[in-house]
């Protein structure tokens, strides 16, 4: 299977929503004013050259890989088709790619997730993504980060003023001049010693992300 939508496949409608999207994203994220929380978390990892996996909801998936760009950061994006607009944003936006989800593609996009993870690099995922239910934690990061080592750094972000689509996600655009917090929670290892007890592990990262929204939210 291929990775990726070709020029081709990918219709002349979505292709100019990409172009003229990317920049009004750019000239509203810039006037986004962040406040960070907990973000020792992440200087930690960083400092010691860990690897880790960005745990996000996908309703908050805008302002967040906005916040981390350019970093080279590895981000799990559906194969469907309409997944391919991000893909594209995120790589414009300096996102390493990797494509897949937990309901196709799901096993080749574990092995790339893993081998992304044991070679020292950072990934994003949203576990509930790409279809929801919303803030449901899928199995695909406990798994990886069961069989790589690396832990799960909860993140989250809200806005003092934004718009909500009315998607299976309440997808979040922060609206010009909005205060974004970014919060990160404690990096959190899967304790699982196989990836059948990890997956029983998800009611703990959706509590740990529910305590990172409260923290960004307060």
């Amino acid at each position: 299977m291929r990775d990726r939508t070709t020029d081709d496949e990918f219709p002349f409608s979505a292709r100019v929503a990409q172009l003229v999207g990317g920049a009004t994203l750019r000239a509203l994220a810039a006037t986004w004013r962040f406040r960070v929380v907990g973000g020792v978390a992440i200087e930690l990892l960083r400092a010691a050259g860990k690897p880790f996996i960005f745990s996000l909801w996908h309703g908050q998936l805008l302002p967040l890989i906005w916040h981390h760009r350019g970093e080279g950061v590895a981000i799990l994006v559906s194969e469907h088709r309409d997944g391919e607009l991000i893909a594209r944003v995120a790589r414009a936006m300096g996102y390493r790619l990797i494509r897949g989800s937990t309901t196709r593609g799901g096993e080749r996009a574990l092995l790339r997730l893993v081998k992304e993870l044991k070679s020292g690099a950072e990934v994003a995922v949203t576990p509930d993504g790409p279809k929801g239910p919303a803030r449901s934690y899928a199995s695909g990061a406990l798994i990886a980060a069961q069989r790589s080592g690396a832990p799960i750094l909860p993140i989250a972000a809200y806005a003092d003023r934004a718009w909500n689509l009315s998607s299976w996600d309440n997808f979040m655009i922060p609206k010009p001049f909005a205060r974004v917090t970014v919060a990160y929670g404690p990096p959190t290892h899967v304790i699982a010693t196989t990836s059948r007890e990890a997956v029983a592990e998800a009611p703990v990262f959706e509590a740990l992300m529910k305590e990172t929204e409260r923290v960004a939210c307060s």
